[in-house]
């Protein structure tokens, strides 16, 4: 099949076309299940994962664009995605986050202190050569975890302008730090 006919099975596909979807399996499962085998090292994982990555085709059919793209590319990216997911679904988890926190943390040393509360001073100055009502929304968004949609119904302003606020006051702060 020319790649022309393969894309126009997958648009027919996405018009959910049975008849264009079984020629499409007919046509390409063999390579696919080729990639996912590659992927997989296992002949079973390797036919469970190509049933699954049709059933993404059937879906997602209709994400797919006509272009100078080759649709087999299309179709052998999806396979490997999902063969690679698989796979890191089956890993366990890096370590239990509780196990994590028990670790002992020695915390910041003497001159790491001083450091930080000198940055921590110079941050504090530079807030307040922003206006009033820009220092508070900085220190409600980054400090007390405030939501930008939060600070506007309490600053009566539309988050756009929030979101402005914000961006600007940053690049003052910013620029003050540099000095």
């Amino acid at each position: 099949m020319t790649p022309q006919d393969i894309s126009t099975l997958i648009v027919r596909t996405s018009m959910k076309d049975r008849t264009a979807f079984d020629l499409l399996y007919r046509q390409t499962s063999a390579k696919l299940f080729g990639v996912c085998l590659r992927v997989l090292k296992d002949r079973g994982d390797a036919e469970e994962a190509l049933q699954e990555v049709f059933v993404k085709v059937w879906t997602k059919a209709d994400r797919f664009a006509v272009s100078d793209l080759s649709p087999i590319s299309w179709l052998v990216a999806i396979a490997r995605n999902h063969a690679i997911d698989r796979i890191r679904s089956r890993r366990k988890p890096a370590a239990d986050i509780d196990a994590a926190l028990e670790v002992a943390d020695p915390g910041p040393g003497p001159e790491a202190m001083v450091v930080a509360g000198g940055e921590s001073e110079r941050i504090y100055q530079c807030l307040e050569e922003l206006e009033q009502d820009r220092a508070q929304a900085v220190r409600g968004a980054y400090l007390n975890g405030e939501s930008y949609a939060e600070l506007a119904v309490r600053h009566k302003v539309p988050l756009n302008t929030m979101r402005t606020w914000l961006r600007r006051s940053l690049l003052k702060l910013r620029e003050c730090l540099e000095r």
